[in-house]
This record gives C-alpha cells, structure tokens and sequence, in this order.
C-alpha cells in the first residue's frame, strides 16, 4: 500500500530543471500563501471557476491539511536556499461509491505560469492516478472550464480512457485509471 502521506518522489522538468513531487504538508502553509499571491489572475479563475485574491483560513488549512484518505494533495516544489517553493499542485478528492464499483474522485490542478509547459499537471496526474488505484478508486472526474485549453489537453494526452460532455459552462471530464 502506498503511504500517501508521505509520499516523496524526484522529477526533471522538461526544461531540464530537478524538482520534488510530494505530499503536502501543515508546514506548508506559508508557501501555499506565497504560491497563490504568485499566481495570475486568470489561473485563479481557471482553478476555482472565480476571482479570488486571497485564500481565506479554512481554505488554506483544507489545501495543507488532508486526511490522505479522502483527500489527497500532491506539490512540486523547487529548492530555494535553505527553504523549497511550490510551483504547482493537485488534489483529488473521493467522491463517493457508484453501488459495487470502486469510489471515484474529483481531481484539481494549479501550475504557476512561469512552469507551465512543462509536463507538470501529467506527471502529477500520473502520480495521483498510482496512489488512487491503490486506494480502489476507479475514476478520476474534473471540471474544466473549456477556455481552459491546456488543463483539456493534460486529460486528453495522459493515456487513460476519458469521455466528456459538455455543459453549464464547464467540460465534465471522467478518466478511467484501470486503463493505460
């Protein structure tokens, strides 16, 4: 059984640059801080469908503070002096059963700008996928807004049997993690 929690694992980006793929932590809190003032506007809104401009107590101890058993989140981070940042981030949460079938979950991503095109919102989605499947959830589920042509693309590249429909203003997307 994977151990969430302390999930640990090295990356290279594709610009060539080592990063860290690791469960969040409490200690977190003030990089997540620092990571969303980083952010832009626009990848605000494509995350949480708003214009937000600050993450309110409850939020950002719901982002640092996961069970790990219905909730878990995923960062890549950097090294910086003595310290690390957090460049991007993903989470999935568990949706429910579907009557004997295996739970699904909702799955969210956040990649700052400046690493954007870098395979980061795949490769987290691979890592969330591993510990997923050995937690017996079946389906990840996202929606995505359908000017959010990039988040779209991840879904469509990662390799796993995905349907969509559209409606409401949002793309509802489900993969299936059984598949390869």
């Amino acid at each position: 059984m994977i151990d969430a929690r302390n999930y640990h694992a090295e990356v290279t980006l594709r610009n060539g640059t080592p990063a860290t793929v690791r469960a969040i932590r409490p200690d977190d809190k003030a990089r997540i801080l620092e990571a969303f003032r980083n952010l832009d506007r626009e990848t605000v809104y494509t995350r949480f469908f708003a214009y937000k401009t600050a993450l309110t107590d409850r939020e950002l101890r719901l982002a640092t503070e996961p069970d790990f058993e219905h909730t878990v989140a995923l960062v890549v981070t950097l090294p910086k002096a003595t310290d690390e940042i957090i460049i991007a981030g993903a989470r999935y949460v568990v949706l429910g059963a579907r009557g004997d079938a295996a739970a699904s979950a909702e799955v969210a991503f956040t990649v700052e700008e400046d690493f954007q095109g870098q395979g980061i919102a795949g490769r987290l989605l691979k890592h969330l996928a591993t510990i997923a499947r050995a937690k017996g959830i079946s389906t990840f589920e996202a929606e995505v807004l359908p000017v959010n042509k990039p988040m779209l693309a991840v879904f469509a590249r990662s390799g796993l049997p995905m349907s969509q429909r559209r409606g409401e203003g949002v793309v509802h997307i489900e993969l299936a993690l059984g598949g390869t």
